[in-house]
């Protein structure tokens, strides 16, 4: 498959201090890359490095098959880009600006920019001056859409949306990723590329630390498990259980000739229906993966770089 934008030994420096330490990373033309990471991991950074706001410091960088540095008013054509922090004309109402901004990206589809605005709610009759931190950012991400560019690329674009606007957003992705497009999207939260990404990176202080498929994600994840068993003794339990691989964090309840045990398993979870299935169970709890606790895991670590 095609590789719409890549990435290599990417370093970025302000001064003397380097902020983006050897990035790489390579986004398959038509899905939906999502980067992760806590505030000041080098998202913004990364993303700006991409777009040629800013000059990387080393490194290879390849956007739609073409150094960004290089590819002007054309390249920029190509891509929707909604920034982490939107500034707006304020003595313009939203379709006049959205109509500027037609004139710099392209042809917009008749009706598109209408279409977009009654999704996420959004009144372009308003000035700009005039609308809440979530309005503007609706009206961001008309303009960033409305050109059906083949890349999307966005900074926290769910910040100051409510919970129905971030649903539909979603779709928007969905449908998107359908027409071919490819979307780089950055967030701090998992839970908001989880539901759209194929692929998930992990920055965390200027380095990747991870680059895994959502599925992949899963499989690794963090479970938390509870289960009550008759006609054996708690420490016979607890012996099974140690001998399931990523089980950890024991804690054993024993009553009325019955043991209950809670634990954390990170892994597999086939090597554990074995071990149970040694046992006279009477209930049985396994939650889904919590995938922010395996992440917040990897965040863990020294300084952290800038955004």
């Amino acid at each position: 498959m095609a590789i719409a934008v890549s990435a290599r030994s990417l370093t970025k420096s302000f001064g003397r201090r380097e902020v983006l330490h050897g990035v790489d990373f390579e986004v398959q033309a038509g899905s939906v890359f999502g980067v992760i990471g806590p505030n000041a991991a080098g998202k913004t950074t990364t993303m700006r490095c991409l777009l040629d706001i800013i000059r990387p410091t080393g490194g290879e960088v390849r956007v739609l098959g073409v150094d960004p540095r290089t590819g002007g008013p054309e390249l920029r054509r190509r891509i929707g880009y909604l920034p982490g922090e939107l500034f707006l004309e304020g003595r313009v109402t939203g379709r006049k600006l959205l109509s500027h901004y037609q004139a710099i990206s392209g042809p917009v589809p008749p009706g598109r920019i209408d279409e977009l605005a009654q999704r996420l709610g959004l009144d372009l009759d308003r000035h700009t001056r005039k609308l809440s931190k979530g309005n503007k950012q609706k009206l961001g991400l008309v303009q960033a859409f409305m050109h059906q560019p083949e890349l999307l690329v966005l900074d926290e674009p769910t910040s100051g949306l409510d919970p129905l606007v971030q649903q539909e957003f979603h779709s928007m992705l969905r449908e998107a990723r359908q027409r071919g497009q490819t979307v780089f999207l950055s967030s701090h939260v998992l839970s908001e590329v989880q539901q759209t990404a194929d692929t998930v990176a992990i920055l965390r202080g200027g380095r990747i630390i991870a680059v895994e498929s959502v599925a992949g994600l899963r499989e690794g994840a963090v479970r938390h498990l509870r289960f009550t068993a008759t006609g054996t003794a708690a420490a016979d339990a607890v012996a099974l259980l140690g001998t399931v691989p990523g089980a950890g964090n024991v804690e054993v309840l024993e009553s009325n000739g019955t043991v209950t045990l809670s634990a954390v398993l990170e892994g597999p979870i086939q090597p554990l229906l074995q071990a149970l299935g040694r046992l006279e169970l009477t209930d049985l709890v396994l939650e889904e993966p919590d995938l922010e606790e395996s992440v917040l895991k990897m965040y863990a670590g020294p300084g952290e770089g800038v955004r």
